[in-house]
């Protein structure tokens, strides 16, 4: 009786729809006023101690081993919904504090490191290949036109970045955690840059150096199994940094500015692009546990401040939350399509633990839980090397 009022006060507040709940025990109860948007289903009992632990890692694990299930008859993304109306809901138990007890410990060694980015890229290039497009790029895409396609999408992204650092041929280029390297691989063949790419991830090392092979770039390209704090080389014209300081841990941040600044050559440009709340810094117990460990993202005015005392400046500051919102929807909408195969390779568990993943991130994005943001760094007076205005970006 205790755990089913402590459920009616926590949902009470929780979302700004109306939602229905059934319980373990076949009773049931609609929180707000109107028909339900939602249905929530208790297959069997999630323990109270647990939940007021950490109700985000309880949930979480309740629904990924399916004894919770969320249905909805008019929202095709009934996750993505509901944790959106949570995050929406200014009472929701997503916000209180009390329910946010317990977060994983984190170590942000290189050696430990290490062992997050295999727990997350290396789960095999098979599982990405599945679903992401066919540049491989598991990063925010940026969208010319809300039409176009995923791939189309991604290669944006790519030109973006790349224009925003108005890179001059036969200069030198690095991009720190460089992916499956669709960027560096870019201004090497299109922005003829010398370039650098290194990676925790021996999945990715392996890929990357099979397109280096495959595109004849080997006088121009190279990728390294290397942390970006023992990278031992000149410093270069461009750095580059795509998803990479939401890993470092947020004791580690202003060590990776500074790090990013010894990477720089005198008057050089930096394009860092990573996930941002603008509201603070903030870690998430199910996230850290299941998904990325050691993963911490930071707050605005926090990497402001490490920005500054890593003497670089801000040329230029893009937000790009309604973008990653719509890929994470897209990658979200290629994984069901290929859902059996991805219970075939990695069971049913890991699917519905990826799923609540990939739309609890379209949650977060859609709701403005957190932004992600594009930040043009020069080491030296802003703009330097720059033209004046930010026409060049977009010719």
């Amino acid at each position: 009786m205790l755990t089913k009022q402590f459920y009616h006060q926590m949902f009470a507040h929780s979302f700004n729809i109306p939602v229905k709940v059934e319980y373990w025990d076949q009773t049931e109860q609609t929180y707000g006023n109107g028909d339900p948007e939602i249905t929530i289903t208790f297959h069997e009992e999630v323990p109270l101690k647990a939940v007021m632990k950490n109700a985000s890692l309880a949930l979480g694990e309740a629904y990924q081993k399916g004894n919770i299930d969320v249905t909805s008859s008019v929202h095709h993304r009934p996750l993505q919904t509901l944790l959106t109306a949570a995050y929406e809901s200014a009472g929701s138990f997503m916000k209180n504090p009390a329910l946010r007890k317990f977060l994983p410990k984190q170590s942000h060694s290189e050696k430990k490191s290490q062992q997050d980015i295999h727990s997350h890229y290396d789960i095999g290039n098979d599982f990405y290949r599945l679903w992401l497009d066919k540049t491989m790029t598991y990063s925010c895409a940026y969208f010319d036109d809300w039409h176009d396609d995923l791939e189309t999408a991604q290669r944006n992204k790519v030109e973006h970045i790349l224009r925003k650092l108005n890179p001059q041929p036969g200069r030198t280029f690095l991009d720190i955690g460089c992916g499956w390297g669709t960027l560096m691989l870019t201004a090497a063949k299109e922005y003829h840059l010398d370039v650098v790419g290194i990676t925790l991830s021996e999945e990715q090392l392996k890929f990357v150096q099979n397109q280096i092979n495959e595109m004849g770039l080997q006088d121009h390209a190279q990728v390294l199994l290397c942390d970006y704090r023992e990278l031992d080389h000149e410093p270069f014209d461009y750095v580059t940094s795509v998803g990479m300081f939401e890993h470092v841990g947020k004791e580690n941040l202003g060590l990776y500015f500074k790090d990013v600044a010894k990477l720089m050559k005198p008057n050089g440009s930096a394009l860092i692009h990573g996930i941002t709340r603008q509201q603070g810094g903030a870690n998430n117990a199910w996230l850290n546990t299941y998904i990325f460990p050691g993963g911490y993202v930071p707050g605005l005015t926090e990497n402001i401040d490490h920005i500054i005392a890593a003497d670089l400046q801000i040329s230029d500051m893009e937000p790009l939350r309604r973008h990653y919102q719509r890929t994470t929807e897209l990658w979200r909408n290629n994984f069901n399509n290929v859902r059996e195969d991805v219970v075939k390779m990695m069971g049913t568990e890991f699917t519905r633990m990826w799923d609540l993943y990939l739309q609890a991130c379209s949650a977060s994005f859609e709701s403005g839980n957190i932004d992600v943001i594009q930040y043009l760094l020069t080491k030296g007076p802003s703009g330097t090397g720059l033209p004046q205005t930010r026409e060049y970006m977009y010719d």
